[in-house]
């Protein structure tokens, strides 16, 4: 073992130890005020390219290792200022050979193999593995008050015929033995799994929170779906890459649900608190009874899904030990307000908002219709 891995060991052990007294300055300070050569698997897409200025800003230097091929459309500016790395996880890792970094995050492990052979072959040149993993580990959530600490599915099921429930198993059941995959190459004392819960925030690729932004700025009659009780969890995308950069500073080891609002929130709660974020008049129009909804095919708005046995816990994810060491959160509507004006700027194009905004089928576009039939079931 290099001199190097003994330092972070020992560092490490020090830092648990002390962690409840230092949480708070913690997550403000660079540990030693040691500026970190950091490498990113990925980068390029939504998370990455907040980690990459969050990092820039607090002066580490920066190598990212893509295919080349996908283009930013947030934080574009940074991209001049680290090291581009090309290659591919499935077959060619030449660029990483014979390189030391203090510290590798992982954001584009989307195979167990990957996460396998790019820990491998890093562990004897970089200090921390950071895996970018998901709460999607705990599927099936059937309880609430998942904990880290919960033992999760590495396999999925052999008798299952549903292809939809072999698709969610299979997430995360390769998010999870990818975790494994990279402690064991560095050791647990050495790897930093963070599982973030759904995020949004400028730069989001995925469009599964864009109809709040959306439609909230638009106002008039808002369908909001669910029981009153049900509950919501999600995260903007900076603060899971600024908490993910500080942990690797601080070399905190460990897993963390990377997951909010700071509190318990229901769907109601979490319209209420935003609705008033655009200038414009909103009425909601709360939509709670399931078997309508499943009629009009309205399953899930994000951050609502729908509850059933193996959702039940979905937005049941226990945060404390995360905000213990240095999680923080963003205020939502300034997240949504944000998130809204990247998705009106020049980093996108009419084409690719029109994509969504004009998806066929999708709530946005037969919300009103929706509404107009559940009046029509109640009266």
């Amino acid at each position: 073992m290099s001199n190097s891995r003994r330092k972070f060991i020992k560092n490490s052990a020090l830092f648990t130890a002390g962690l409840s007294l230092m949480s708070s300055v913690l997550s403000s300070c660079v540990s030693n005020n040691k500026k970190l050569s950091i490498l990113i698997l990925g980068g390029t897409s939504f998370l990455g390219p907040h980690q990459i200025k969050y990092a820039l800003d607090r002066g580490h230097t920066v190598s990212i290792f893509t295919r080349g091929k996908t283009i930013p459309n947030v934080n574009t500016e940074v991209f001049d200022k680290v090291e581009h790395l090309i290659g591919d996880r499935e077959n060619n890792l030449k660029a990483l050979e014979n390189r030391s970094w203090d510290v590798v995050i992982d954001n584009s492990g989307r195979k167990v193999s990957w996460t396998k052979a790019t820990a491998e072959l890093l562990k004897d040149n970089c200090s921390v593995y950071v895996y970018t993993s998901s709460t999607g580990v705990y599927f099936p959530y059937t309880t609430g008050d998942l904990k880290e600490t919960k033992n999760v599915v590495l396999k999925v099921p052999e008798d299952l015929e549903d292809e939809m429930l072999k698709m969610e198993y299979g997430y995360g059941v390769m998010k999870a033995n990818s975790e494994i995959e990279a402690q064991k190459a560095f050791g647990k004392e050495n790897t930093i799994v963070v599982r973030p819960t759904y995020m949004f925030g400028p730069g989001d690729k995925t469009d599964r929170f864009m109809h709040w932004p959306v439609r909230l700025a638009k106002g008039g009659e808002i369908l909001v779906p669910g029981k009153t009780e049900d509950p919501v969890q999600y995260i903007d995308v900076r603060d899971v890459a600024e908490f993910m950069i500080r942990l690797a500073e601080q070399k905190i080891a460990g897993t963390y649900n990377a997951v909010g609002p700071s509190t318990k929130e229901t769907m109601v709660e979490f319209v209420n608190k935003v609705k008033d974020t655009f200038k414009v008049e909103s009425t909601i129009i709360q939509i709670d009874d399931y078997e309508f909804l499943r009629e009009q095919g309205v399953y899930y708005i994000i951050p609502w899904i729908m509850q059933n046995e193996n959702l039940y816990g979905s937005a049941r994810v226990n945060n404390k030990h995360a905000i213990k060491n240095g999680l923080t959160f963003r205020d939502t509507k300034s997240s949504i307000k944000e998130t809204h004006d990247w998705w009106y700027s020049n980093n996108l194009t009419d084409e690719r908002r029109a994509q969504f905004e004009q998806k066929e089928g999708s709530v946005l576009v037969k919300e009103q219709d929706i509404i107009k039939a559940w009046k029509v079931r109640k009266s």
